[in-house]
């Protein structure tokens, strides 16, 4: 295959990866907003997208890390990145479809090095550098953004029991919809800087770029777009687990889940740890039902989005392995991965037709009727 239209073909592949990130990751932003009835379904993923779209501009650090930090750009090859992204992108649509939110990072993170490992020896991956910017930024935010949440939420509460009788106004939704923004603002930031530097890497790889350039500018704002495209198209399944499986959310909880993670994945990309915005959100929404003392926690499904969450790096190596493998031996390979890959992805497609989930799977819940004494009972 002629060299630049392999890097033509990656580059493609890199932004149909950032079409299912947006996708997958949509319940991030906007999960508990639905949840609650702040925001109707499809004014959340409008929204969200216009957000993430902008928040891909205020940040190069994580796209740093990405294309000069975690494998040895001299030993890669486009068609290394190319089998990488099938791996990320294979996992990404195994999980949506069943619903689970895993991270998109981490399936990408798994499916690069996955590829560079087998297709150019394991010399070629910076282990250190995976440890430090994402095995303990993965373990150490879902924590952090959760003990936040909790105690941001268990305070409200005990402010709004000592001053209203258990009541709360809908200041609560209009608050969430703010911090629903700046959720949406810093997964722009951290998430589409993903692409960016897979991007970069390919083109410093295939000697269009310099070592440890930044991205330029049109990279940027074709991952933002791809970003904001598979956002405002709304990945419904996981935003039904995220909005509504882990626990029962009302709008004190949205707004401090919410809050909690922004500030981590704000304070995360400023410092180029490319952390998973699942992962983070995720714990802000369980801290979040911790916080209040009436909500249930669903313990089995957090389990099993913990166990998704081990599973989706190694998961994603090894596909990433596999098609690395076969898309580095030439021509023929590489338009074999890709085929396979095509074909997954329409057998997933077709499969999610059988019982779909859209946005009007989604009941929005009305405002309650004030009470005699003229204040509303606690809405969600």
């Amino acid at each position: 295959m002629d060299p630049t239209l392999l890097v033509v073909v990656v580059v493609a592949t890199a932004l149909v990866f950032d079409f299912t990130n947006g996708f997958h990751d949509t319940a991030n932003a906007m999960a508990t907003s639905i949840a609650t009835g702040a925001l109707r379904p499809r004014t959340a993923t409008a929204l969200s997208a216009v957000l993430n779209l902008a928040g891909a501009f205020l940040s190069i650090e994580v796209a740093k890390t990405i294309s000069s930090g975690l494998v040895d750009d001299s030993k890669v090859g486009p068609a290394i990145v190319f089998g990488g992204l099938i791996g990320a992108i294979v996992w990404n649509l195994f999980t949506w479809f069943v619903g689970l939110p895993s991270s998109s990072s981490h399936a990408l993170f798994g499916g690069l090095i996955g590829a560079t490992w087998v297709a150019a020896g394991s010399g070629s991956v910076h282990f250190s550098k995976i440890v430090e910017k994402v095995l303990v930024p993965a373990a150490a935010s879902p924590v952090i953004a959760g003990v936040v949440a909790m105690a941001v939420t268990y305070l409200v509460y005990r402010v709004i029991r000592a001053k209203r009788g258990g009541r709360a106004g809908t200041g609560f939704r209009a608050g969430q919809i703010v911090s629903a923004s700046l959720v949406s603002l810093a997964h722009g930031t951290n998430d589409a800087q993903k692409t960016m530097g897979i991007i970069t890497l390919t083109l410093v790889t295939s000697g269009h770029l310099a070592p440890g350039s930044a991205p330029p500018t049109w990279v940027i704002l074709s991952a933002a777009l791809a970003l904001a495209l598979g956002t405002y198209l709304g990945g419904w399944r996981i935003t039904h687990t995220l909005g509504k499986g882990l626990t029962d959310i009302e709008g004190p909880q949205g707004f401090a889940a919410q809050t909690s993670s922004a500030a981590v994945i704000l304070v995360s990309s400023h410092l180029g740890f490319p952390l998973s915005t699942t992962h983070v959100c995720s714990g802000g929404v369980l801290g979040s039902g911790l916080g209040r003392r009436e909500a249930p926690v669903r313990w089995g499904l957090a389990g099993r989005m913990v166990i998704a969450w081990l599973f989706t790096l190694p998961a994603a190596a090894v596909v990433g392995a596999i098609a690395g493998k076969f898309a580095s031996m030439g021509s023929a390979g590489t338009i074999g991965v890709g085929v396979v890959g095509i074909g997954f992805g329409i057998g997933i497609y077709l499969l999610s037709r059988r019982k779909p989930i859209t946005a009007h799977s989604f009941t929005v819940p009305e405002p309650t009727p004030p009470d005699h004494d003229g204040r509303s009972r606690l809405s969600v």
